[in-house]
């Protein structure tokens, strides 16, 4: 009877942590943000990204403790046998020391070598990369944190947003990892979300955007950034528009073919090219317009 109450008893609060989770949106944007750079830690280190994601989000709650802003630490990892750059945090103790990084990737990065390096986490790696509940429940019987419901919470946000997808990807996006790595930036930034439409990379403006600062968060030249979007380095931004980081394409994305576009009052020929990704000058030729050309509501443009 004792065995079947404890049963019970753990059944209720997996039930109730279960209850208690709900998609969050910035939960989201920091996984779309992050998964590229967990998944990179995961084919150097053989941790499961969906791990390493779970444990970002939990720990730093998707950024945006104290911890992550002020000193990039996203893993509540503490000073012990530590030679570098610190911070002081209330945690179980008044005014703990936790570790301090100069940017997120290097904080990812010594998450993995504090697990993989530790003897009292070595079982870990003997459990296959896809088994995320026997590295949660893992982590907790190893010490990683004090909290009773510790796995439990990793397997609920793993399986609420799916992280365990990418336990198995071959490969990630290079781009997204080196922009973890830009240096200079504040902790507690509030960085931009990067988006991905028509084989480019493309971020929205926000109130007081220049390309300059833009180039400093996603360390790229500003010289470029601005001349990729065809526009002038010194040109002001206004919120909501969109700002490509690479070269446009010719043609629009392959769902636009035969689909021409249907010009609207506003539109110019330069705010239609930026809306599919693509070069002015390839619109005009698409289209065999000159220079000259005054476009009018209405009017129908080949965009691929």
């Amino acid at each position: 009877m004792k065995r079947y109450f404890l049963i019970g008893i753990v059944f209720m609060i997996c039930a109730s942590i279960n209850a208690q989770m709900k998609w969050n949106s910035r939960y989201q944007a920091y996984i779309d943000q992050y998964k590229d750079l967990a998944i990179a830690e995961m084919l150097k280190y053989d941790i499961p990204a969906s791990i390493t994601l779970a444990q970002g989000l939990l720990e730093s709650g998707a950024g945006m403790s104290e911890l992550a802003r002020k000193g990039n630490n996203h893993f509540g990892i503490k000073c012990h046998d530590w030679g570098g750059a610190t911070t002081y945090h209330d945690d179980d103790e008044e005014q703990e020391c936790f570790r301090k990084y100069r940017d997120v990737y290097e904080s990812y990065e010594d998450h993995s070598r504090f697990l993989a390096r530790q003897p009292r986490y070595r079982s870990l790696f003997r459990l296959k990369r896809t088994d995320y509940k026997g590295w949660a429940r893992g982590l907790k019987k190893c010490g990683y944190a004090t909290s009773p419901t510790y796995a439990n919470k990793l397997i609920g946000i793993i399986e609420l947003y799916k992280l365990h997808k990418y336990d198995k990807a071959t490969k990630y996006d290079r781009f997204m990892v080196s922009r973890s790595e830009v240096k200079g930036i504040a902790p507690g930034t509030n960085l931009h979300q990067i988006h991905i439409y028509n084989k480019n990379y493309y971020l929205i403006a926000r109130a007081g955007d220049t390309f300059k600062s833009i180039a400093k968060e996603v360390g790229i030249s500003y010289k470029k950034i601005a001349k990729y979007n065809e526009r002038d380095k010194n040109d002001t931004l206004n919120p909501g528009e969109v700002v490509y980081l690479k070269k446009k394409q010719k043609k629009a994305d392959k769902a636009y073919k035969n689909r021409p576009h249907r010009v609207k009052a506003g539109e110019s020929m330069y705010s239609i090219a930026q809306y599919y990704g693509i070069r002015t000058e390839s619109l005009y030729k698409m289209n065999k317009l000159g220079p000259d050309y005054s476009l009018k509501a209405g009017d129908c443009l080949r965009v691929r």
